[in-house]
């Protein structure tokens, strides 16, 4: 058994890991988060969201989790939890098609961007700054029938820890699919104790499995003072027009994996030199194109590491020493962050994005000239 004990700026942070197929060093930080409801964060190594991720690192993850599911009869919905989750969720899924490409399969991840007259279900993230969440029924018929005729539901999100954004999720799906006879969460770090699959069990009435690659408990001490300052605003309307999202990357429903033009990678390439060193960024909920654009010039022989902006608020400290700061490419006001990033490390960095160019042009200056767009619709 490994204890950890990590101080920081918002209280006291204790970790005790049960059990692991990966060293916890290898896996996860520790930061702390500028929100009043929650003041701690496990933060990924191999997620590629708030820490520079190989993508070898991030296609072990998703293997390893994908390895370990043990499924019913399908048909199978696959969730990503949005923000953090999404490029994990659909990695995850991926990698299971590998496995079975047979397999009646569909993947979708949660929102917090409301597109008007597009069936969904709302449920809360209770813990977040953000907490009003989404998931949209897919657009294609065919897809929306397996959505609501899943008999196993696989929810992914990075880490385990109460339980309650998962269940309020599995109440809401059930409501348009009461014939569900099965969960799964899958996490990259599950610190909710031993007994979680049986508590969540219990308290949806339903059979829970829970597969990690990390197990383990926290306890978490508040500083007395942790919560002086309130943190940024991080809600918008959140209503954006279609075209301003990707509609067939995940959201809105995918049943296969995401395909990258070989043009397009040609391009995104073009002019560096063998084995540079390249930084491929996701925006937002926008991650897993990053992922496929990393994993494809990693094969090439670059030196590629993959992340996303985010609009958590996280303290700097710990295990987060860099932070940018620039206006939301989504257009909603909201401040956005770049962790651990210092763009003079790379050569090359290429943003993957859903939303117009011009919302970008905040972040593209912070990151300096050697920076080049992607969008991929």
């Amino acid at each position: 058994m490994i204890e950890r004990s990590v101080s920081l700026a918002t209280g006291l942070l204790r970790v005790r890991v049960h059990q692991a197929a990966f060293a916890l060093d290898d896996l996860c930080g520790f930061a702390a988060r500028h929100n009043p409801r929650r003041g701690f964060l496990f933060l990924s190594k191999v997620l590629g969201k708030h820490w520079p991720a190989t993508p070898t690192q991030m296609r072990q993850i998703h293997t390893y989790l994908a390895s370990q599911l043990q499924l019913g009869a399908g048909p199978w919905l696959f969730v990503a939890m949005a923000e953090t989750a999404t490029g994990l969720g659909q990695g995850v899924f991926e990698a299971l098609l590998e496995r079975q490409p047979d397999a009646e399969a569909l993947f979708s991840h949660s929102t917090r961007y409301q597109i008007a007259d597009r069936p969904a279900l709302d449920f809360q993230e209770t813990h977040c700054h953000a907490p009003d969440q989404l998931l949209y029924e897919p657009i294609a018929p065919e897809l929306r029938q397996r959505f609501r005729t899943a008999r196993e539901l696989i929810l992914i999100d990075d880490e385990l820890s109460t339980g309650n954004t998962l269940c309020n999720l599995v109440t809401a799906y059930r409501r348009i699919n009461p014939h569900l006879e099965r969960v799964h969460i899958v996490t990259i770090t599950q610190l909710s104790g031993a007994d979680s699959a049986a508590r969540l069990t219990a308290r949806l009435g339903l059979p829970v499995a829970c597969v990690a690659a990390l197990q383990g408990e926290f306890s978490f001490e508040p500083a007395a003072d942790w919560h002086r300052a309130p943190p940024p605003p991080a809600v918008g309307d959140n209503r954006l027009a279609a075209a301003d999202l990707a509609e067939h990357c995940g959201r809105f429903g995918i049943d296969r994996p995401l395909t990258l033009p070989a043009a397009d990678l040609a391009d995104l390439s073009d002019g560096l030199e063998s084995g540079a060193s390249l930084l491929v960024l996701g925006t937002g909920e926008f991650m897993h194109a990053a992922f496929r654009v990393g994993l494809a010039l990693e094969a090439q022989g670059f030196q590629v590491r993959v992340q996303a902006t985010s609009r958590s608020p996280i303290l700097l400290g710990a295990d987060v020493g860099r932070r940018l700061v620039f206006a939301d490419n989504y257009g909603e006001g909201i401040v956005n962050y770049l962790y651990n990033v210092n763009p003079a490390d790379y050569a090359r960095i290429i943003v993957c994005h859903e939303t117009p160019r011009a919302g970008l042009d905040d972040v593209l200056q912070q990151l300096g000239p050697h920076q080049r767009t992607y969008r991929l619709l």
